[in-house]
């Protein structure tokens, strides 16, 4: 029986998915934000948010190469980047003990994040890694039941920006959880291209993701209203007496509208582009968002 060759950098790579990492960037960047504005930054517990997120973001992209093949909804009909385990270029069981440590190594991080912030990182660490292996896996899947994009809004969004304004600030405050907003609808939005990708694949694997439960219009509809409710935030900001550097996020107005109009031209495959782009978007976004409020609400 001849020997399979050890997987390559280039194969984990593939499995990392490193265009979906900015994800993991931009919530913290916005937390960041809200507690330089509240003269609570903290660079070292700020570091430590982003590290944890990347390792989620990471855990979550293992867990649902690996389950998707577990479960048998990756196949050769699958539209998207090509996934490690279905194509065998890494064993089931490598891709699985990658996805532990990832998830293991963000555990470590939130010990020290709690140390910092209190037991409500422990709560957030806990329920988060919890959800990141449930995405795909566990009895009663997230994704396989149209919940995909309502576990990152909230954990994406909420969680990410609130968790990493807590740990430097140790306080909450509404207008936190209104800067939330944005990240969480426009990683939401990402999520939604993903699925719509997929969408005849998922439905003959009987993948219920929201996009098979809602069907491709609703879909596409869905997916320009995420886009634009992103920029009501920053209009409400200074509705509430903020500085107009707030209106930085609508550089990136003609990238979604660009954005908006692509996903009704294209299908399939062809989405696979809209899916980097939407995820550039996203960052960009967050990046100027955060600049905006440190400049907009200081």
């Amino acid at each position: 029986m001849e020997k399979k060759s050890p997987p390559t950098l280039s194969h984990w790579m593939m499995a990392i998915r490193p265009k979906t990492l900015p994800a993991a960037v931009g919530p913290v960047l916005v937390g960041s934000a809200m507690a330089y504005v509240s003269d609570a930054f903290h660079l070292l517990p700020a570091l430590g948010c982003l590290l944890a997120s990347f390792f989620l973001q990471i855990g979550v992209n293992l867990a649902n190469d690996y389950f998707d093949y577990k479960g048998g909804i990756d196949s050769e009909e699958r539209l998207g980047p090509v996934r490690v385990t279905q194509s065998g270029l890494i064993a089931p069981e490598t891709v699985r003990l990658a996805m532990f440590v990832c998830l293991g190594c963000a555990a470590l991080i939130f010990l020290y994040l709690a140390v910092v912030g209190g037991m409500v990182l422990v709560v957030i660490g806990i329920v988060s890694i919890i959800a990141a292996f449930g995405y795909s896996g566990g009895p009663w899947p997230l994704a396989s039941h149209g919940m995909g994009e309502l576990f990152v809004f909230i954990f994406f969004g909420l969680v990410a920006v609130g968790g990493t304004y807590w740990v430097q600030a140790h306080q909450m405050s509404w207008l936190v959880m209104l800067a939330a907003i944005p990240p969480g609808l426009l990683i939401s939005a990402i999520m939604m291209v993903n699925n719509l990708r997929d969408i005849d694949t998922d439905r003959k694997a009987g993948k219920n993701t929201l996009a098979v439960k809602l069907g491709q219009w609703r879909t596409i509809q869905g997916y320009r209203v995420l886009l634009l409710a992103s920029y009501i935030v920053p209009v409400v900001f200074i509705l509430l007496g903020g500085k107009s550097a707030l209106i930085l996020p609508f550089i990136t107005l003609p990238v979604a509208i660009g954005c908006m109009r692509c996903i009704g031209c294209e299908s399939g495959d062809g989405l696979n582009g809209l899916l980097a782009r939407t995820a550039r978007l996203s960052f960009l976004y967050c990046l100027l968002f955060a600049a905006g409020l440190v400049y907009g609400l200081t």
